[in-house]
């Protein structure tokens, strides 16, 4: 039966089974401890990530090309956001920049890795539209460049000028965060508007079930299924950051390696199976487009919003990040900018990518805590 062999399908929707286990762990603590919590919720928001993702699309299907691209653009990182805030309202700034710069860093290296790997076992050669690849690769050069500037600054002028203070530091961070907001609209209208002939097409559906597509939501679905998800979202993501702290004892994990390696993967995880997908089904431009994507909307976007958002919060967050993880995002992004260069991939090219991700995952597990 038809019904049946999709029901047995591998899909990440098997882990909606967490949403429940997480909040009787939640409403009733002795079943469980902090750390089960922990992982439970964060597997929760794996697939509901996924139905955010999915009702914004959709929504985007019946609003037109230019208002559903701008969903899409906006709602992208949905997820991540929601857990970033989370943090930011428990004062977890450590683990919510952290998980900016490991975003960033896992989708150029462990998505797009992943990606071409997968594709490249199944094709010899993918090609993709290296025009508006490397046009994503510069903004995210220039993005880079951004966050790499607050931790400069620090580096340089702490403690060898009278005229260093936190509070210069935080308007240097705020000042930038503006000027990417505002370069996240410039990218905005030339993705959707000046350009829009170079992203045609690019739609996370492209290439589904033909059933799939057939089967379109409505307005009011896509709607009920984005307010329901995002609430999961929202309340999962409380469970997890209520849990974080107890969990990073009890694992032996630092507060870099929580945000860097596991929140970031966990807030993209659909996203990510999307993108292999794609490049397993010779879609490398959908593909490089989702990864890359992915990333300038992080840096472009999120990033800045948390920084107006910590005020109300009461903990101004800086743009200022540890050494490390300036290098792991300069190394990313000079990475994807070669790969963009020649409008072609093949499967070492990904081997290369998550080996690169696996030696800074294995840099951010030692790592200590920053003093």
């Amino acid at each position: 039966m038809p019904g049946s062999r999709s029901f047995l399908k591998p899909s990440l929707n098997w882990l909606l089974l967490f949403v429940p286990i997480a909040i009787v762990l939640r409403v009733r603590p002795q079943l469980g401890n902090e750390t089960a919590l922990f992982i439970c919720s964060c597997l929760a928001i794996v697939p509901l990530a996924g139905w955010m993702g999915r009702a914004t699309e959709e929504l985007g299907e019946h609003l037109g090309h230019g208002i559903g691209g701008l969903l899409n653009a906006t709602f992208g990182n949905a997820a991540e956001l929601i857990i970033a805030l989370m943090a930011l309202s428990k004062g977890l700034t450590g683990v919510v920049k952290a998980s900016i710069t490991g975003s960033i860093i896992g989708n150029i290296l462990l998505v797009m890795g992943a990606s071409i790997l997968g594709g490249g076992l199944k094709y010899a050669e993918q090609r993709f539209n290296r025009t508006a690849a490397r046009a994503s690769a510069t903004t995210l050069t220039l993005a880079a460049v951004a966050l790499t500037i607050p931790t400069v600054f620090h580096v340089t002028v702490a403690g060898h000028s009278a005229k260093w203070s936190k509070e210069t530091e935080q308007k240097l961070s705020l000042a930038i965060a503006v000027v990417l907001f505002a370069t996240y609209a410039c990218v905005l209208g030339f993705e959707l508007i000046t350009h829009k002939q170079l992203y045609a097409g690019a739609s996370h559906r492209d290439g589904e079930e033909g059933e799939e597509e057939a089967g379109g939501w409505s307005v009011s679905k896509s709607l009920l299924v984005l307010v329901v998800a995002t609430a999961l979202v929202v309340i999962m993501s409380e469970f997890l950051v209520s849990a974080v702290e107890a969990a990073r004892e009890a694992l032996g994990l630092t507060e870099l390696f929580i945000g860097v390696i596991v929140l970031a993967v966990i807030g993209n995880a659909a996203e990510h199976s999307t993108a292999v997908i794609m490049a397993m089904k010779n879609k490398m431009s959908l593909s490089l487009g989702i990864a890359v994507g992915s990333s300038l909307q992080i840096a472009l976007f999120v990033a800045p919003v948390l920084v107006f958002c910590s005020y109300p919060f009461g903990t101004p967050m800086n743009l200022e990040f540890t050494l490390p993880e300036v290098a792991a995002v300069i190394t990313a992004v000079q990475l994807i900018f070669q790969i963009s260069g020649d409008g072609e991939t093949n499967w070492l090219e990904g081997v290369q990518l998550l080996s690169v991700y696996l030696i800074l995952g294995i840099l951010f597990f030692y790592l200590p805590e920053r003093v």
